[in-house]
């Protein structure tokens, strides 16, 4: 009997502002081996053109954010497993999903992948990009219990429990709430140091607007996400880190608790506490969901 090829939707996000960069990102998953593809090319705000054979445009007539267009491709592709892959990120290695799949496989615990992120030109790369508390080598593999949205692999079955990416967050932290709701799945987020996808490293750059997503984010994470008791203890947690962190940049402060009391005055979306047991099991494995 011909072996069976397991399907992966691929959803690519972008603007159509790195044309280049689009280009390559979307050759390495069409170079991808011993899997059936369904990609998808997101325009946020952009009419996809140019795509090569084998992929599809699906234009958003504007800039929705990005979790809110991840969702709009995922809405669109099919496949027993989905990935999510930025413009500005490619895979250097044709095994890649095939990989993902076979780590999976062998581990049904495992509902999510973020693969280890280097930039294709040799600079070093943050520790950011690390999701550990304790980063240690960067090509060590381990349950963690958030995710950079670059390059993200799940069983679309986990994925469709989830709900979704954060729609209402436009972006920041988007990537904290896919992976605790993996987590309630029953599932584990895993960081996988073993395999690599390339992308560059940027300055971030911190503006206001920054400033106040990342505080209401914060605060609609936890309104949407956790038992209640630990909704003012996590809020709390992070006001001082952040308190301490710009305590000298009184204008980023200013901005970050704008953005704080917008997230306890407007309405976060659904909320979908996650388990008591989940909050056990995260302990148990190194982060209480308190931090």
């Amino acid at each position: 009997m011909p072996e069976v090829t397991s399907s992966v939707g691929v959803v690519i996000l972008t603007q159509g502002s790195r044309p280049d960069d689009l280009a390559r990102g979307i050759r390495s998953v069409l170079d991808q081996r011993d899997v059936d593809l369904d990609v998808v090319v997101v325009g946020n705000g952009w009419e996809p053109e140019g795509l090569p054979d084998g992929v599809r445009g699906h234009a958003l007539p504007k800039n929705v954010g990005i979790p809110a267009g991840r969702n709009s491709g995922a809405a669109v592709v099919s496949g027993e497993y989905i990935f999510f892959l930025d413009d500005d990120a490619f895979l250097p290695d044709a095994g890649f999903l095939a990989s993902c799949i076979a780590l999976v496989s062998g581990d049904p615990g495992i509902g999510l992948i973020q693969p280890r992120l280097t930039d294709p030109t040799g600079t070093p790369a943050p520790r950011r990009w690390i999701p550990r508390i304790r980063k240690g080598d960067a090509r060590h593999p381990g349950n963690v219990f958030s995710c950079l949205e670059a390059a993200v692999f799940l069983p679309r079955a986990v994925f469709d429990a989830t709900g979704g990416w954060a729609a209402p967050f436009f972006y920041a932290h988007e990537g904290i709430e896919l992976a605790w709701r993996v987590w309630d799945q029953g599932k584990r987020a895993w960081y996988a140091g073993d395999l690599e996808a390339h992308h560059p490293v940027v300055v971030q750059t911190r503006h206001p607007e920054y400033y106040r997503l990342n505080a209401r984010n914060r605060v609609w994470l936890a309104r949407r996400n956790l038992p209640a008791p630990f909704v003012p203890v996590y809020v709390g947690a992070w006001t001082g880190v952040h308190v301490l962190r710009w305590w000298r940049q009184p204008a980023a402060l200013r901005a970050w608790f704008g953005g704080w009391r917008e997230g306890w005055s407007t309405n976060p979306g659904e909320r979908r506490p996650i388990r008591w047991s989940t909050v056990w099991r995260m302990t148990r494995a190194g982060r209480p969901p308190v931090i």
